[in-house]
């Protein structure tokens, strides 16, 4: 029989069987041999799962498939639950042994397809299927994901809150590694642990507008520590809208908005004054108001002192937990444009507040410039996550933190390889 090369023979089947799945027929080459349906690898593979017997797998232990016949390898393996979920693995490079990476789910059905090649560089193929056992314990770990389903401004981050705590660095990798966040159009992301159980999604740069943003979990069924497994979650989907970007200069005493790049409208406000200084940075709009009560206790002004105020306020744009707000303040008309004297927020008159209430939506972003006051926190007080530099960002990720950053989405479409 005339041999044909090994190396072409392996890359033309493993495309092939990529391409085309299981039911895919071997190589083909008319008058050849191997033409013929890849044969049964049975007796060419060891499977360290059960076999048919009625037991089920420990979701603990590794998926393992070793090449018995010295004479053969095992050329690829893909292994998947039947929600569609992945089992990421290494095969080695003598082709000698195959074994999962990722941990199995519990009680989950699993398809498991091996291809080999014996010593003529024939192509075989094995299809295992099993179940996992469920789950020893009945703690789980539950997801919540925000904000609210909806339409956003381009800088709001996707947020996942955990019922438990999770603190040890490979159960976080579990956990992050399960939480999906896909964008159309893609953009490079990823998530940032604010604690032991909140943690914060947001891109390199803003979301592009009419962008679409998908959460998920993969975690239900996942074994995170001996005693928590992974529970449901309900995924979320955002719609991006305009990028709506106003920067209030604290100095000159103007905030202009900007929508898409042009510049919409330049305002006159007030902002806050020597011991009341307004937070620098880049703010999140978290809600809109149309009316809010305000007191100077809220803030720490004892009752009664000089700086203290009780005041009806209208047009109320939020932008921290706090008290901070962008809103309608007709008692410091005479100041806007000229000086900061509110205790502060920023202040403009009614119909120019109302204006801004009515063109800004959550999400959208309100830059704070040449302020004395301290730069606006990352989390605690609302969305100041875009003040932390993007490697800073990504060291909070429990997979990808301290490692060097890749090229983006776009980057990488502009130097893959054209087709001719």
């Amino acid at each position: 029989m005339s041999q044909i090369p090994r190396t072409s023979t392996l890359i033309g089947c493993s495309l092939l069987l990529i391409a085309i799945g299981a039911s895919a027929a071997g190589c083909s080459s008319d008058g050849n041999p191997l033409s013929a349906e890849p044969y049964d690898a049975a007796d060419q593979i060891a499977f360290n799962g059960p076999t048919g017997d009625g037991r089920k797998a420990d979701p603990d232990k590794p998926l393992e498939i070793t090449a018995e016949d010295s004479d053969g390898r095992i050329t690829d393996v893909t292994a998947r639950d039947a929600a569609g979920r992945y089992v990421a693995g290494e095969l080695s490079a003598d082709g000698t042994r195959w074994h999962s990476t990722s941990p199995l789910a519990a009680n989950a059905r699993y398809t498991v397809r091996v291809s080999t090649e014996d010593e003529d560089g024939a192509p075989g193929r094995k299809v295992l299927t099993f179940d996992t056992s469920r789950p020893t314990t009945k703690k789980h770990l539950t997801v919540e994901f925000g904000p609210k389903a909806g339409t956003y401004g381009v800088g709001q981050p996707v947020t996942a809150a955990l019922d438990q705590p999770v603190k040890d660095k490979k159960q976080r990798q579990i956990v992050e590694r399960a939480l999906k966040v896909d964008s159309m159009p893609a953009v490079e992301g990823t998530w940032h642990w604010v604690d032991d159980k909140e943690l914060h999604y947001r891109p390199k740069e803003y979301w592009p507008t009419n962008a679409t943003v998908r959460a998920r979990s993969n975690l239900e069924g996942i074994k995170i520590s001996d005693r928590l497994w992974g529970g449901k979650a309900k995924p979320l989907t955002l719609t991006i809208g305009d990028q709506v970007i106003a920067v209030t200069d604290a100095a000159s005493h103007q905030l202009t908005l900007y929508r898409n790049g042009e510049e919409v409208r330049s305002i006159p406000v007030t902002t806050g004054k020597p011991g009341f200084e307004t937070r620098n940075g880049v703010k999140v709009v978290l809600g809109k108001e149309y009316f809010v009560r305000m007191r100077g206790t809220s803030i720490g002004i004892a009752e009664g002192s000089a700086e203290s105020y009780d005041l009806p306020v209208y047009y109320a744009t939020r932008v921290t937990w706090s008290g901070e707000y962008v809103h309608a303040a007709p008692w410091s008309v005479g100041s806007q444009g000229y000086a900061n004297v509110s205790h502060g927020c920023t202040g403009m008159s009614t119909a120019n507040a109302q204006w801004f209430f009515d063109n800004v939506r959550e999400g959208d972003i309100v830059k704070v410039i040449n302020s004395y006051g301290n730069t606006m926190e990352p989390f605690g007080n609302g969305f100041g996550d875009w003040n932390l530099p993007w490697k800073k960002w990504r060291g909070g990720s429990a997979l990808v933190g301290g490692t060097p950053d890749g090229p983006s989405p776009s980057e990488r479409a502009r130097l893959r390889p054209q087709s001719v």
